[in-house]
């Protein structure tokens, strides 16, 4: 091997196994006995050998990697899309490529996506993209792409929760139950989920004939929600409670049981999410329950169907780019909403 590095045929000369079997291990896919992956990357461990990606995209047309672009990975909606996004593109046989902007503004994620480009993606996905608009977001051309975010249709495939039903189905179900309104501790501002179900929420009340309570403001936080919960805390006419995520709930709980009203006795309380946590939380928290595996699916999907079909185009809009995936929701009821007092 002098003169030059360790190649496939060295590997599995090495290994015992074929170049295909090797092939198949540095692609990441899945049809290879574990025994036999373990004893492939061993080789390759001893060797030094580093897979080429640019000869690999010559051969198979493919890189075999999706770029991903994310902010917040400490949210429980962007950590868990990107959890699925991952596990998805895995069982297609590709690998992902993460970076985590730290500001949301349309000049960092297009900065973001021309260095994913630099490094042999065959496409892109981009979570939540919060601030960035469409019309001010650059991307590399030809790129195919696909976003968790509905304000991108018309530019680029969008799959994502039905933000607005799920919004719906809280507040009606509070309104069912005969309390009067329903309050509401939104997301931060700029953040397209909490618009969405702020609106919904809205809007619901208003069909149905009812006050609309000024909203209370939080910023995805137990900590906020548990600041928003202390004010709602002190109204002894606030009775139902709709948090737009489980983690302001959390904090909405708490401040209501350090003030002496009950759950759901005084105040009845719904999340947004259905993280894990919510069914231990006390009283096990009612919430709408977001199927973040089939956005992650749903995602990989569409921009692997982009990535085969070409779908690119030459401005990076593909012929889908009016597509908008909306994955249903649940409310799954548990004990912390009930009937108002009589």
């Amino acid at each position: 091997m002098e003169g030059r590095g360790p190649s496939l045929g060295d590997v599995a000369v090495l290994a015992g196994v074929s170049t295909q079997t090797v092939s198949r291990v540095s692609m990441g896919l899945d049809n290879v006995r574990p025994a036999t992956r373990d004893k492939v990357l061993a080789a390759m461990a001893q060797l030094g050998y580093a897979p080429n990606t640019a000869a690999r995209a010559l051969r198979y047309g493919s890189f075999r990697t999706i770029g991903m672009i994310a902010h917040g990975l400490a949210r429980t909606g962007e950590s868990r899309t990107i959890e699925a996004v991952v596990e998805a593109a895995r069982n297609e046989g590709y690998t992902v490529t993460l970076i985590d902007v730290e500001n949301p503004s349309s000049d960092v994620v297009s900065a973001a996506a021309t260095r994913l480009s630099h490094q042999a993606i065959d496409g892109l996905v981009i979570v939540r993209a919060e601030t960035v608009t469409p019309d001010r977001l650059a991307l590399p051309s030809r790129l195919p792409v696909v976003v968790s975010d509905s304000r991108f249709v018309g530019h680029h495939p969008a799959v994502g929760a039905d933000q607005v039903d799920g919004a719906r189905q809280a507040t009606q179900h509070l309104l069912d139950l005969g309390h009067r309104t329903v309050h509401h501790v939104r997301g931060p501002a700029g953040s397209a989920p909490a618009q969405l179900r702020e609106e919904s929420w809205r809007a619901t009340l208003v069909a149905a004939g009812r006050p609309v309570p000024e909203v209370v403001p939080g910023d995805w936080t137990a900590g906020s929600g548990y600041d928003a919960g202390r004010r709602l805390a002190a109204d002894p006419g606030v009775t139902a409670v709709f948090c737009a995520n489980d983690e302001m709930a959390a904090g909405v709980l708490r401040a209501l049981h350090e003030a002496g009203r009950s759950v759901p006795g005084d105040v009845s309380v719904v999340g947004f999410d259905g993280i894990l946590l919510a069914e231990y939380l006390w009283p096990p928290l009612t919430t709408v329950v977001q199927d973040f595996g089939e956005i992650g699916r749903r995602l990989v999907a569409r921009l692997v169907s982009e990535v085969r079909a070409g779908a690119g185009g030459a401005d990076g809009h593909g012929e889908d780019a009016d597509l908008h995936e909306v994955v249903p929701v649940e409310l799954k009821i548990r004990e912390s909403t009930a009937p108002p007092r009589a």
